[in-house]
This record gives structure tokens, C-alpha cells and sequence, in this order.
């Protein structure tokens, strides 16, 4: 049994993450602003992580055994957490995203642009951070996510006050209702409409992971294994847009019909332009064994149409 705290955890993989940590018999502490009450069992503390003062005093004296953080996305909250967990822990896991490797946002390096990404192309221990960038604001934190990510991760690992590690997810899929992002029912919505699939002229394919899986594989870097420095957490496989759209087609008995985008017009999620998928040998080969894409897709594809055909029924019956 380990004594874990989990920052955010309130929706997602991270609420499913909570409870499996709690069903595995570990000490599990929350902490958010309070909108979401853990499941009980879990200890809850209320506080803003972006206020120091107030995250400090709502720990009080409690440590550690090891902490997730789900919702880290500036060095500005990195650096609040580095300050008010010194001491308190003697491991640090955070969820980061393959957004850090997007050509995109961050240039790969010479000869790299066609092959997955190896945790090393961004190297947390030599990005440059930049607190002082208006990380506070909404719009500019939204513009510049990956960024912000790529920063977040290097306070951790240039400060060095405790064992750092940062899962870098794929692109989470599953859970239809429960997939916030409204990716899977995007498609799901404009299949039932009989509306077109907005794609780029060349579509490029990328990684995904089940959220379950990545829940299981949260639990697993808190708890089996002490591996510092970024890991990358997809499932086997590449997929492309079609991919995507032909699995939701299949759960509607509809056939998608894909349309170019015309200049300047944006494409639809997971429609890609570039190309960044990424290598997940290191986690293999400290120990953990991923799914395959294609065994889960279709099961995360029935869930969204689903999940997305639910408000039209309740709507028809209400009238």
C-alpha cells in the first residue's frame, strides 16, 4: 500500500484512475477545487492549485509516497508544485501529451520527421522555460498547450527536488459520454446527419490509447516501477482519419463521404497534415504491455454513436 496524492482526477481516465488506485488498496488523497467529490474512501482536499499559499495550507502536513499530477500545464504550476511538494514526496508523475512532439509547435530534428518519436526528441532537461510568458491567460494557454506542457516538464526535471517522471499520452479514445473531448462524436454527429468528413488533401496518421489503458498505465508508473524522465503511452498501431471515421461508420451503418478541405478551410479531429506518431518501446521495455488500436477502436467508435444518438432519443420523447 502506497499514500497517493492525485491533482485534478475528477473526470476521465484521471476519476478512473482514482478509483482503481483505491480498489488496489492504496491511500488515495484528491485534490481540486471541489466541483467533483472523489468516490468514498478517498480523502478530498478543496484548494486551487494555482495558489501556493492556499495548496500548502490545505496539505497541512501530509506526505507522500508518490504524486500524479493530471492538470499541470504551465511552468508556472510546475514551479507551485515543486515548491509545495519539496518535502513532501519522493516521487513526482505527471501527465503530459504527444502534443509536445507536433512539428507543428516544435521543430523534430533533422531527418526525424517520418518516424515515431523516441522520448528523447524532446528533452525536458534542456527546454528552455519561460515563466514569465502570460501563462495566466486563457486564450494564450490555449494557443500555446504544447508549449506549455514541454515547459511544465522541464521545471520538474531541471529542479530535481524529487524523482520525476511524465506520461506522454496518445490521443485518448473510449468511454462514449465520458470522452469530454467530443472527438469520436464529431463523426458520429455528422454521419447521422449525412454531412461530409472534412479531411487534408494527404492524410497522416498518428497514435491513440484507450483511456482505460492509460489509466491502468497511470496506476502502473505510480505504483510498479520507479523509472524517471518522460514515457510515451499509446497503443500499437497507426491510424489515420479514415481510420477513424470508417469505425464510426461502422456502428451507424452509414458510409462516410470525405470531402478535400478547400484552403484555409480547417479539417476535422484527427485529420493530420503532419506527421507525429510516437515510440512506445520505452514503456515496453521497462515492463508495460499495450493493447492494440485496431481490438478497441471498434468498441470506442459503438460507444460515441451511442453515447451522441442518447440527448436525440431523450429530446424525442420529452416532445
Amino acid at each position: 500500500m502506497q499514500r497517493i496524492c492525485v491533482i485534478g482526477g475528477s473526470r476521465y481516465f484521471g476519476k478512473l484512475l482514482v478509483e482503481r488506485l483505491h480498489a488496489a488498496g492504496h491511500r488515495v488523497t484528491v485534490i481540486n477545487r471541489g466541483s467533483t467529490p472523489p468516490p468514498p474512501g478517498v480523502e478530498h482536499l478543496v484548494a486551487d492549485r494555482d495558489d501556493e499559499s492556499a495548496l500548502a495550507a490545505a496539505l497541512g502536513t501530509r506526505t507522500f509516497d508518490v504524486v500524479v499530477d493530471q492538470v499541470c500545464y504551465t511552468p508556472v504550476q510546475a514551479g507551485i508544485a515543486v515548491r509545495v511538494f519539496s518535502g513532501r514526496t519522493r516521487r513526482y508523475v505527471m501527465t503530459s501529451t504527444i502534443e509536445v512532439y507536433d512539428p507543428a509547435t516544435a521543430t523534430p530534428p533533422a531527418g526525424a520527421q517520418d518516424t515515431p518519436a523516441e522520448e528523447e526528441r524532446v528533452d525536458p532537461a534542456t527546454w528552455a522555460v519561460r515563466a514569465d510568458l502570460p501563462w495566466h491567460d486563457e486564450a494564450y494557454l490555449d494557443a500555446h498547450y504544447a508549449e506549455g506542457k514541454r515547459q511544465a516538464e522541464a521545471v520538474f526535471t531541471q529542479d530535481g527536488r524529487f524523482g520525476f517522471a511524465s506520461v506522454r499520452s496518445a490521443h485518448v479514445l473510449g468511454g462514449g459520454a465520458r470522452e469530454f473531448t467530443g472527438r469520436l462524436a464529431y463523426y458520429a454527429d455528422r454521419l447521422a446527419r449525412g454531412a461530409d468528413i472534412v479531411v487534408h488533401a494527404r492524410e497522416l496518421p498518428t497514435v491513440f490509447i484507450h483511456y482505460e489503458e492509460l489509466a491502468d498505465l497511470l496506476l502502473w508508473a505510480a505504483t510498479a516501477t520507479g523509472f524517471t524522465g518522460p514515457l510515451n503511452a499509446c497503443s500499437d498501431g497507426l491510424l489515420d482519419v479514415r481510420d477513424i471515421a470508417d469505425a464510426v461508420a461502422a456502428a451507424t451503418g452509414r458510409r462516410p463521404v470525405y470531402r478535400t478541405a478547400a484552403a484555409g478551410e480547417p479539417a476535422g479531429p484527427f485529420s493530420f497534415d503532419r506527421y507525429y506518431p510516437m515510440s512506445n518501446s520505452r514503456a515496453k521495455t521497462l515492463g508495460f504491455a499495450f493493447s492494440r488500436t485496431a481490438d478497441w477502436l471498434p468498441g470506442a467508435a459503438a460507444e460515441s454513436v451511442t453515447a451522441s444518438a442518447a440527448p436525440a432519443a431523450r429530446g424525442a420523447h420529452q416532445a
